[in-house]
């Protein structure tokens, strides 16, 4: 898949959400006009865990995680399945072609993965956090902005 530079934002949640209204999970929004694939690592009670796809049409946002985030590190890959572009980042972790769920981050080869590089999100223990993914770099590179809310 060809390598292209897109570029990532991170809202605050409550930006999108009405006034009055409490929320607390992961969200991710595609602000591009291709269909997105999406997928999250985060670290559970039993160890380093790796869930994907999440299908995330143009314009439109999805919740990975539900509920008040109960780790303060989230990891997020994403490919563009029109472009075959790609947000991703330094850290390697587990995926799989189709719908999955991987418990443990190493050996992916191994045992019959593949590797993706992820981008880490320190959500500074917000109870939620939002990830804008857009079509073009900010300030020449890919941008983290804003925060989660509590």
């Amino acid at each position: 898949m060809a390598a292209c530079t897109l570029g990532l934002t991170v809202a605050a949640g409550a930006l999108l959400a009405a006034p009055n209204a409490a929320f607390a999970d992961f969200r991710v929004c595609n602000a591009t006009q291709s269909l997105v694939g999406v997928a999250i690592g985060y670290r559970a009670s039993t160890g380093w865990v790796t869930e994907g796809w999440w299908h995330i049409e143009a314009s439109s946002c999805k919740t990975l995680i539900e509920g008040p985030l109960s780790s303060r590190y989230y990891y997020l890959y994403a490919e563009d399945a029109d472009r075959g572009g790609r947000w991703d980042g330094p850290v390697n972790m587990c995926v799989a072609e189709r719908e999955f769920k991987i418990a443990g981050a190493g050996d992916c080869f191994a045992r019959g993965f593949q590797r993706a590089g992820f981008q880490e999100y320190d959500t500074r223990e917000q109870s939620s956090w939002m990830v804008q993914l857009t079509d073009g770099p900010v300030n020449d590179g890919p941008a983290v902005t804003g925060a989660g809310t509590q």
